[in-house]
């Protein structure tokens, strides 16, 4: 029986269950005269010992009896000694446990608090703090006062309740004040709102329709947008519109926007093959940035060492190689170009190139410096040449300016790279943004070797600069065609090509490294999937279930990688009373899972595991495994090969399982053994390319599970979503 609004007022005598993806909570709330009662609702962030004074109202539910429903709260921080202790004892202050709380309290009493924010150096004449610590603490405390004030306002207006993380950080206590003068900074980069929620919340508070500001953030909207689609511009003529489309306007309010943001130089224009485009600058600069340096790159040569080809005959008596008529250019043309552009299929040798280059540039007396996408692919070149290898993003020393939280590489025009050679690996993955922090660092008059398949999947960002840069025919380019003897004998290898060639894959040949398991039911590929990763293939092959990764195209439904990670995850650890866990979202973590970053993080302290290092950064992609889960100190150690990292329970957000994972996620990486399930799906994800780039992954053992149809659909499906890039326009000075 639902009853009329009530006030309740009470401390938190405990919290029940919190999720921290919208800030709804199940608390205890200790209302006086010995009673508890259940509260739910929005709470952002509660704390045992915080006092609340809740509006809602009471119900009855069916399971759990009587609780009351918030709809409103407000905060009312503890006043008496014995109030303060219990609040700084729940650990809501990190560095604070019980012990460290008596302490404090024992020596400020009521004013506890008030110290803690107006003078936090004096909590250094409890024993045990140090000045730094006193100062930690009163910035800790201070951030999170104002972090549940901004979680409460952004709970009224129904704003994601992580977001107010990201917009505390970025404006600090004027973050409200702000917002209610010009709701739109919600939009700014980096903050990643949605732009629907930030829309609606403008209207609440008396943005009309056709606001210019409402006009202008809904054009860089669709271009920020867009670069998720992986376009680095769009026509005018399909921007317009759209953005029209998007907020129910004219389309001549989206078009004076455009003008404004141009007058603003928040956008730009061009033409390119006749069409007016609009460009975000930075994408624009970044576009043209590297045309030019690739074209100034590849216009250098060095002349050619007086033994070249003894030198190219002796590495391959060395190494037990007959170097091929294709190999053998690249690693001569490695040796007098400023730019090389390597490219080919699986078995085509990449990798012998890149040794008897490496072997060559050291008799030359060159350094090179090794690097790849992500860390992953980096592992995988380091294990493959004996050299260290390390990301783009480590190389060029990425960080994040404490004053704007912007994202910035050390390594650039005034602080290059110290070598004499740069080689990247797997370039189909890298974005046109990242390539140009790359080539601004490289400097002029040195190598610079890019080696990739262009016929995997487009970066996850915008452009696809490795595939513009081969088809423009500009540039100093080898094409492996060859494929060898010992590849030939891997019907894994063989299936790729024949996939790439718009051929169905063999399915029927048994006792190789390529099988085809057919199953006509969902439930039964997501069982088979299990089985194979929990026993057949561990006892049958000697696989570890480590070593084994599933993919999938898709996230959702019953063989998607959301419900595979659920299934595998029961499977392959399960929850034991010594396991800790921590749920978040739809999935609890738990210690043992494998995990995956998946964006980067630039500032996140780790540790080699053998304590001989301390650096930071963390990046989308890095595949881990939770070591330990700390439910009182709220974070979570994750070891990542031979580093490791702690979480706080806010950064939870980063990481998502990955005892399976979609192929995009899978690029740039190489597995013992790989399980692909192809089932019924979008066409944009059933693709030619994504099959290709699934089965390049395995290196002994591949499997596919589900339906041979969806198989052949994917073969013949070469369709490629059309990238709105200018770099090809560019190279081939087409570009006005």
């Amino acid at each position: 029986m639902t009853e009329e609004l009530e006030v309740l007022q009470g401390a938190i005598s405990a919290v029940v269950y919190q999720n921290p993806d919208n800030g709804y909570a199940v608390l205890r709330l200790h209302i006086g005269g010995g009673q508890n009662v259940t509260v739910v609702g929005t709470v952002p962030l509660p704390v045992v010992g915080e006092q609340l004074m809740v509006t809602g109202r009471w119900a009855n539910h069916p399971n759990h009896g009587r609780q009351f429903e918030a709809e409103f709260l407000e905060r009312l921080m503890p006043q008496s000694s014995m109030e303060i202790l219990s609040y700084l004892s729940s650990r809501v202050i990190k560095g604070i446990g019980p012990r460290m709380a008596g302490r404090i309290v024992e020596a400020f009493g009521d004013d506890t608090l008030k110290i803690m924010e107006r003078e936090p150096l004096r909590l250094a004449e409890v024993a045990g703090i140090s000045r730094q610590k006193a100062r930690e603490i009163g910035e800790t405390f201070r951030l999170q006062v104002g972090m549940r004030q901004l979680m409460e306002f952004f709970s009224l207006h129904h704003l994601p309740a992580e977001l107010a993380v990201r917009v505390y950080k970025l404006y600090g206590e004027s973050a409200i004040e702000l917002l209610y003068d010009d709701p739109y900074l919600l939009m700014e980069d980096g903050l990643e709102a949605p732009f629907s929620a930030v829309d609606r919340f403008a209207i609440e508070l008396g943005v009309s329709g056709d606001d210019p500001r409402r006009a202008e953030a809904g054009i860089l909207f669709e271009l920020n947008h867009n670069l998720t689609a992986g376009h680095c511009f769009l026509p005018e003529d399909k921007l317009i519109p759209a953005t029209a489309q998007l907020l129910s306007v004219e389309t001549a309010v989206t078009a004076q926007a455009v003008e404004r943001l141009l007058e603003a130089d928040r956008l730009v224009r061009q033409t390119l093959t006749g069409i007016r485009v609009i460009y975000l600058p930075r994408l624009h600069q970044a576009e043209c940035f590297c045309a030019q340096r690739l074209l100034d790159f590849a216009g250098n040569t060095f002349p050619p060492p007086r033994n070249l080809e003894a030198m190219i005959r002796r590495i391959g008596t060395d190494s037990g190689i007959a170097y091929s008529a294709e190999q053998q250019q690249a690693i001569r043309e490695a040796a007098t170009s400023g730019l090389l552009l390597i490219t080919g299929g699986p078995g085509t040798g990449k990798t012998t190139i890149l040794n008897g280059i490496l072997a060559l540039l050291g008799q030359m007396g060159k350094r090179c410096l090794l690097t790849a996408p992500t860390g992953r692919a980096a592992k995988r070149l380091s294990e493959v040449t004996g050299e260290d290898a390390s990301t783009i993003h480590r190389l060029l020393e990425a960080g994040i300016d404490p004053n704007t939280g912007d994202m910035f590489f050390a390594r650039d025009a005034d602080n290059p790279l110290k070598a004499d050679a740069v080689i990247v690996d797997e370039m189909s993955m890298v974005d046109v943004e990242l390539l140009s922090a790359l080539l601004q660092a490289v400097p002029q008059g040195k190598r610079l070797i890019l080696v990739g398949d262009a016929d995997q999947l487009p970066p996850v960002g915008p452009g696809f600069p490795f595939s513009d840069m081969l088809r423009s025919q500009q540039l100093p380019t080898v094409r492996l065609t060859e494929i060898f003897r010992q590849a030939q004998e891997s019907l894994i290898v063989m299936n790729a090509h024949r996939v790439n060639r718009g051929d169905m894959p063999d399915l029927k040949t048994v006792n190789s490294d390529f099988f085809f398991l057919r199953r006509n039911h969902e439930q039964a590929v997501w069982e088979l999937i299990r089985d194979l990763c929990a026993t057949r293939l561990p006892r049958n092959m000697g696989i570890p279930p480590e070593q084994i990764q599933v993919l999938s195209p898709t996230r959702k439904g019953g063989v998607g990688t959301m419900h595979l990670n659920q299934v595998l995850q029961e499977a392959l650890n399960p929850p034991a009373p010594e396991k800790q866990e921590r749920r978040f979202g739809e999935f609890t973590f738990r210690e043992g899972d494998r995990v995956m970053q998946i964006r980067n993080n630039y500032d996140q302290i780790w540790k080699k595991t053998d304590c001989s290092a301390v650096g930071c950064g963390v990046f989308n992609g890095d595949v881990g495994t939770i070591r330990q889960i700390d439910p009182a100190a709220e974070t979570m150690t994750i070891v990542f090969d031979d580093r490791e990292a702690e979480y706080d329970f806010t950064q939870l957000n980063e990481l998502e399982p990955a005892y399976a994972m979609t192929v995009h996620k899978s690029q740039g990486s190489e597995y013992r053994a790989v399980i692909l399930c192809v089932w019924n799906g979008s066409p944009y994800l059933l693709s030619r390319s994504i099959l290709y780039t699934a089965i390049t992954r395995a290196r002994e053992l591949l499997i596919l599970v589900g339906r041979e149809e969806t198989v052949a659909v994917m073969t013949q499906n070469a369709k490629k979503n059309r990238r709105y890039t200018g770099l090809k326009l560019r190279l081939e000075g087409r570009a006005l």
